[in-house]
């Protein structure tokens, strides 16, 4: 199945039922924004950014377009066989991609393939663009943010946002990893915005952790505040 997943042309058909659909479903859902000022100052101005939200709603991430289009803005996304498609899907709607891998202990090449896609995101963020990231893809664990977006912010210096999605009625897969949610057309939907949140440059690895715990939490909570918006039951 990676095999005929990896094929150019399969990945090419993919990308473009994904980014179709991504289009259907944020011209045809009724979305909603709560808090959205807080990221006007960023958007209106010249620094850069990073975005947060949960893997699992990258059916609904295009709710957040018109924000981000305001901006340069490029998607961290994943070189694994479902990343090349989002890649191309996201492509497809104006946010080119930075590819970034995790690599595994002992995997030389993908350490390396990590730290230079690491190095373009800082230099992208730092240089007033906008970078929009899955913290807890391509593997989880599910609404767990892993560290790679905190060093990115702790280099740059620049803001992060979070950012809750959910839209009803909507198909939740519950046995994938990241319990992916995919809107029905001309249902609602809502985005929650929280923030900006910072890395402070001298932020140790204790600190890290610490803000790992607490992004993960508050960006879950204005996810499940989303779902509250669209009148999903509470799980």
């Amino acid at each position: 199945m990676k095999k005929v997943l990896r094929n150019d042309g399969v990945q090419a058909v993919l990308g473009w039922i994904l980014g179709s659909y991504l289009r259907i479903v944020l011209r045809t859902v009724r979305w909603t924004h709560e808090n959205v000022q807080c990221v006007e100052p960023v958007l209106a101005g010249e620094s850069g950014a990073i975005a947060l939200f949960w893997h699992g709603r990258i059916p609904l991430c295009l709710a957040t377009a018109p924000q981000w289009w305001r901006k340069r803005t490029r998607a961290f996304v994943s070189p694994s066989a479902d990343g090349e498609f989002i890649a191309n899907a996201l492509a497809m709607s104006g946010f080119p991609a930075i590819r970034v891998s995790s690599a595994k202990k002992g995997d030389s090449a993908k350490a390396r393939q990590a730290v230079a896609a690491l190095r373009e995101a800082v230099s992208w963020v730092s240089g007033g663009g906008a970078l929009v990231v899955t913290p807890d893809g391509p593997r989880g664990p599910n609404e767990v943010i892993a560290p790679g977006a905190l060093q990115i912010a702790k280099r740059s210096g620049q803001p992060v946002f979070l950012m809750g999605i959910a839209a009803n009625p909507a198909v939740q897969m519950e046995k994938t990893w990241d319990k992916v949610m995919f809107a029905a057309p001309f249902g609602r939907g809502a985005v929650v915005w929280e923030g900006p949140f910072h890395v402070p440059p001298d932020a140790d690895d204790a600190m890290v952790g610490a803000l790992i715990a607490d992004w993960s939490e508050r960006l879950s909570a204005a996810t499940r505040r989303a779902e509250a918006l669209v009148g999903r039951p509470a799980h």
